[in-house]
């Protein structure tokens, strides 16, 4: 009696984690509608701002300052970004002044 209890808890087990197949996928004849594409409108340049420019590589540096060139636009050398002259703009660009060039636009 114990062993066909076993067995059948066994069976069971076996049956109960076995994996399923999955399921066949329907064949779809639909064909993939091409999107319209719109004119996208002309970026507007910034005629005044800051202009930073990163002079000083990332490598080495604390997460906080590679962090703080990434807020700013920045990753590679010798890359600029014109941005609007805020505060916040120029508190970044103050903190890791020794990693960035910054010029006054108009």
């Amino acid at each position: 009696m114990a062993d066909t209890k076993t067995t059948k808890t066994a069976a069971t087990k076996k049956s109960a984690t076995a994996k399923k197949a999955p399921a066949a996928k329907a064949a779809t004849t639909a064909k993939p509608v091409a999107l319209k594409s719109k004119a996208t409108p002309a970026k507007k340049e910034l005629t005044t701002g800051i202009r930073v420019t990163q002079i000083g590589s990332g490598i080495g540096r604390g997460a906080k300052q590679n962090a703080t060139l990434r807020g700013l636009g920045l990753g590679k050398m010798h890359k600029s970004r014109i941005l609007l002259d805020t505060p916040a703009n120029r508190g970044m660009a103050n903190k890791i002044s020794h990693l960035v060039k910054m010029e006054v636009i108009g």
